[in-house]
C-alpha cells in the first residue's frame, strides 16, 4: 500500500502537467484589436468594474448557449462586456476557452478602456461604451487565408457563393440566442466545401445578415480555404470537415445531476489524503520548476551556439509574430517551387531586381506562378521580404499584382506572385538592349583608354532603337497607353486611400508596372512600400530607397515621404509612358535634356506634340497633351502643389475640368545639353549614359545626411 502511495502522486503529477499544457495550447491568440479610445490606470474604479464583468462571465454557468452579456459599475466607469462562443464547439470547450481568454484579453491589451480578442474557440470584447446589439463591421487583421488557389476558380467561387448566400440566411434568421450556421456543398474538382458562419446574437437579422455580407466580400478569389474575423460576425470555409457535424447538446438548464455522496472519510483516510495533496503539489512544482530550468538552458544554449543558417531563419519575422501567423497558411513547399521553376534555371528567369532574381514557374495543378528568389547576401532584403509579405497579403485590387504565397526555408526567401504574361511596362516603351549596351560599351573603352567615336555610338542607338524601341512600341497605340495610366492611377488611389491600409508605395516606376494578356497594368514590387497610419500624413527616414529619376525632391534630400512622393513617381511614369523615352535622358536631335525639364519648357511655349512619341501617329493629341499636363501637375517641386490621385483620376476621366497651370518642375534644367557644352561629345555621351545608369539603380541603403545632393546625377 504504501509503494501505491508513493506512485500514484507522480502519476497525478503527469496528468495535471498534461491539463495544464493542453489548456494553454486552447489560449491561442487568433487576432485581437485594442482600440485607442483611452487608458485606465490600475487603482482606477474603471479597472475594478472591468474584473467584475470579465468575472460574471467566467462564474455564470447558467448559460448554455455560448452568448455571455454583462456590465458593471456606473457611468463614467460603466464597462460592457460580451463574449460569443464559436457554434461548434461543446460547453466545455467554450466555458474553457472563455476561462482563459479572459485573463489573456488583459494581457493582450493593458490599460486599455476598449478591447476585443478572438481566440480558437470564442470571442471577448469589452468597451466603456453600449455595445449590446449594436453592429460593428471592423475587419480584424488579419485575414487568414489556409488554402490554395482552386484550379477551376469560376466553378469554385459559385459554389462557394453558393454555400455563403445558405449560411448567411441560416444564421441571420436565428434566434436571440444562437445565430450560427453550418454547412457544406459540392466543389469542382476539390470534393466538398465546409463553412461556418456565425453573428452575435444580440444582432437583428437585418444586422446579421449585413455583417456577413461584409465578411463575405473580403473573401479572396480561388481561395481555398479563408477565417475572417469581424466585430461582430466570424466567417470560416475550408475544403476539408474542420468542426464536429453532431456537437455534443447543452446541458439542461437545471445544470449537471450531483454525484452521489461517499461516506464520510475515516481518520485514516483523512491522513492518506492530506499527505497525498502535499506529495502531489511539491511534485507539480518541483516538475514545473524543472521544466522550466531546462527549458531555459536549452534556450540559451540554442541561441549561443546558433549557426549562420539559423540565425538566417531569424527573419521569420522576429517580433511579428502575431501578424505571421496571418499568411503562414499561403507557405510554399521549397522543393514544389523548385520543381515548378525547373530548380532555378537560365530559361525560366525572367529578370533581376534590386534584391534578387524573378523566374517563371508552373504548379502541379498547372497554374502558372513568378517566383521573386531574394538573395542571399542582403540583409536589408530580409526587411524588404517581411514587408511585403505582411503587406501584399492584405491588397486586393485588380491593378495590384496578386501575392500567392511565400517560402521560407533556411537561406531561401521566395514570393509566389501570379504569372504576368507580357513582362514589365519598360520592355515596351523603352528601348532596354540599346541603353545597356551602350552603356557598357562606353565602360569597355573608357576602361581600355580607347574612346568608342561619339558618332559610332549615336549610330549604334540609332539603329538598336530602330531595331527594338518602335517594334515594342508599336504595339502600346495610345489607347492602350491611355488605359495603362489610367489603371496605374487607380492602383495608386486604392493604395493611398480606398484600401484598408493606407500605403505609399515609394518604387514607382516603368520596371514595377506588370502587363497581364490584355496589357492591364498591375503594380509589382512591394518592397520599399510604407505603412501609414490612418491620421498620418508624412514620414521620414534616415534610408533613402527607391530609383534616381522617380524620387520625390523632399523625400531624396530630407528622407521625407509621403503620397505626394508616389504622386511625384507617377507624373515621370505618365511622362514617360506618353514620349516613350527615359525621364533622364529625353532625346531631340542630337540634345539631351531631363524629360521633365523639355515636357514643362514645350509645354510653356505651346510645342507640347514634340514631347510626344513619335510612333502615336494615331490616337486622341488631346488625350496626350492633356496626360502631359497631368504629368507636370504631379513633378511640381513643391509637394503641397501636386494634386493627389483622387484628383489624378478625375482630371483623367473627367475632361470637362480644368488643369490648374504647373509650377516649375522639380530638378528642372535651365540650359540643355548641347554641343556648346564645353565637355567634348564623346565624353559628354559617356557622362549621359552613365548617369542614365546611376539614375535608374535602385538605391538600397542610402544615408540621409548633406551630401546627398553631390549623388544626384543631374
Amino acid at each position: 500500500m504504501e509503494m501505491g502511495t508513493s506512485k500514484n502522486p507522480l502519476f497525478l503529477c503527469f496528468i495535471l502537467i498534461f491539463m495544464v499544457s493542453s489548456t494553454i495550447s486552447q489560449v491561442e491568440v487568433v487576432t485581437h484589436l485594442c482600440s485607442n479610445r483611452g487608458n485606465y490606470t490600475s487603482d482606477s474604479v474603471y479597472k475594478q468594474n472591468l474584473a467584475t464583468a470579465l468575472s460574471s462571465i467566467v462564474s455564470d454557468t447558467q448559460i448554455d448557449y455560448g452568448f455571455y452579456n454583462f456590465t458593471a459599475g456606473q457611468e463614467p466607469d460603466k464597462v460592457h462586456a460580451v463574449a460569443l462562443c464559436l457554434g461548434v464547439v461543446s460547453v466545455e470547450k467554450c466555458r474553457s476557452c472563455l476561462n482563459a481568454s479572459t485573463r489573456r484579453i488583459l494581457e493582450d491589451c493593458p490599460n486599455q478602456k476598449e478591447a476585443i480578442g478572438w481566440y480558437t474557440d470564442c470571442m471577448i470584447r469589452y468597451s466603456n461604451r453600449t455595445i449590446f446589439g449594436v453592429r460593428n463591421d471592423r475587419v480584424l487583421e488579419p485575414v487568414f487565408i489556409s488554402g490554395q488557389n482552386a484550379s477551376d476558380i469560376d466553378g469554385y467561387t459559385q459554389s462557394l457563393s453558393d454555400l455563403l448566400q445558405r449560411l448567411r440566411n441560416e444564421a441571420a434568421s436565428g434566434d436571440s440566442r444562437r445565430k450560427s450556421a453550418v454547412g457544406e456543398i459540392g466543389a469542382p474538382k476539390l470534393g466538398t466545401i465546409f463553412g461556418h458562419l456565425q453573428c452575435t446574437p444580440d444582432l437583428s437579422s437585418v444586422d446579421c445578415n449585413n455583417c456577413l455580407v461584409t465578411a463575405a466580400d473580403r473573401v479572396p478569389t480561388g481561395s481555398t480555404g479563408t477565417r475572417i474575423f469581424l466585430t461582430s460576425c466570424y466567417l470560416r470555409y475550408e475544403n476539408r470537415l474542420f468542426y464536429d457535424p453532431s456537437p455534443p447538446p447543452p446541458p439542461p438548464a437545471g445544470g449537471v445531476p450531483s454525484p452521489p455522496l461517499s461516506p464520510p472519510p475515516t481518520p485514516d483516510n483523512n491522513s492518506n489524503t492530506a499527505r497525498t495533496v502535499i506529495i502531489v503539489v511539491v511534485s507539480i512544482v518541483s516538475a514545473i520548476i524543472l521544466v522550466v530550468g531546462i527549458f531555459i538552458i536549452l534556450r540559451l544554449r540554442k541561441r549561443k551556439h546558433k549557426t549562420p543558417e539559423e540565425k538566417f531563419d531569424g527573419v521569420s519575422f522576429g517580433d511579428t509574430t502575431g501578424e505571421i501567423s496571418s499568411v503562414e497558411t499561403i507557405q510554399y513547399d521549397f522543393d514544389t517551387i523548385k520543381v515548378a521553376t525547373n530548380d532555378f534555371s537560365t530559361e525560366n528567369k525572367l529578370g533581376q531586381g534590386g534584391f534578387g532574381a524573378v523566374y517563371r514557374g508552373k504548379l502541379p495543378n498547372g497554374q502558372q506562378i513568378a517566383v521573386k528568389r531574394l538573395a542571399n547576401n542582403s540583409q536589408q532584403g530580409d526587411l524588404e521580404f517581411k514587408n511585403e509579405v505582411l503587406l501584399v497579403v492584405k491588397l486586393q485590387h485588380r491593378n495590384l499584382v496578386r501575392l500567392l504565397g511565400f517560402c521560407l526555408q533556411k537561406t531561401e526567401r521566395l514570393l509566389i506572385y501570379e504569372f504576368v504574361p507580357n513582362a514589365s511596362l519598360d520592355h515596351f516603351i523603352f528601348g532596354m538592349i540599346s541603353y545597356s549596351t551602350l552603356f557598357l560599351l562606353s565602360l569597355w573603352s573608357h576602361w581600355k583608354s580607347h574612346p568608342i567615336p561619339f558618332i559610332w555610338l549615336t549610330k549604334l542607338s540609332t539603329y538598336m532603337d530602330d531595331d527594338v524601341d518602335f517594334e515594342k512600341r508599336s504595339q502600346l497605340d495610345w489607347d492602350r497607353r491611355f488605359k495603362i495610366i489610367n489603371g496605374i492611377a487607380r492602383g495608386m488611389l486604392y493604395l493611398h486611400e480606398d484600401s484598408r491600409l493606407r500605403i505609399v508605395h515609394r518604387d514607382l516606376k516603368a520596371s514595377n508596372i506588370l502587363l497581364d494578356e490584355e496589357m492591364n497594368p498591375k503594380i509589382a514590387d512591394f518592397g520599399m512600400a510604407r505603412l501609414f497610419e490612418v491620421d498620418e500624413t508624412q514620414g521620414n527616414t534616415s534610408r533613402i530607397v527607391g530609383t534616381y529619376g522617380y524620387m520625390a525632391p523632399e523625400y531624396l534630400m530630407h528622407g521625407q515621404f509621403s503620397v505626394k512622393s508616389d504622386v511625384f513617381s507617377f507624373g515621370v511614369l505618365v511622362l514617360e509612358i506618353v514620349s516613350g523615352q527615359k525621364n533622364n535622358c529625353f532625346r531631340n536631335g542630337e540634345k539631351v535634356e531631363d524629360l521633365s525639364s523639355c515636357a514643362w519648357k514645350n509645354w510653356r511655349a505651346g510645342t507640347t506634340t514634340n514631347v510626344i512619341d513619335q510612333t502615336l501617329s494615331v490616337g486622341s493629341k488631346i488625350e496626350m497633351m492633356r496626360c502631359i499636363h497631368i504629368g507636370l501637375l504631379c513633378v511640381q517641386e513643391n509637394a503641397a502643389d501636386r494634386p493627389t490621385m483622387a484628383s489624378v483620376v478625375l482630371m483623367l476621366s473627367s475632361f470637362s475640368l480644368t488643369l490648374p497651370v504647373p509650377a516649375e518642375p522639380a530638378f528642372f534644367m535651365h540650359s540643355n545639353i548641347d554641343e556648346s557644352n564645353t565637355l567634348p561629345k564623346s565624353d559628354l555621351w559617356l557622362e549621359t549614359i552613365q548617369s542614365s545608369h546611376y539614375e535608374n539603380t535602385p538605391v538600397q541603403a542610402l544615408k540621409n545626411d548633406p551630401s546627398i545632393s553631390e549623388l544626384h546625377p543631374r
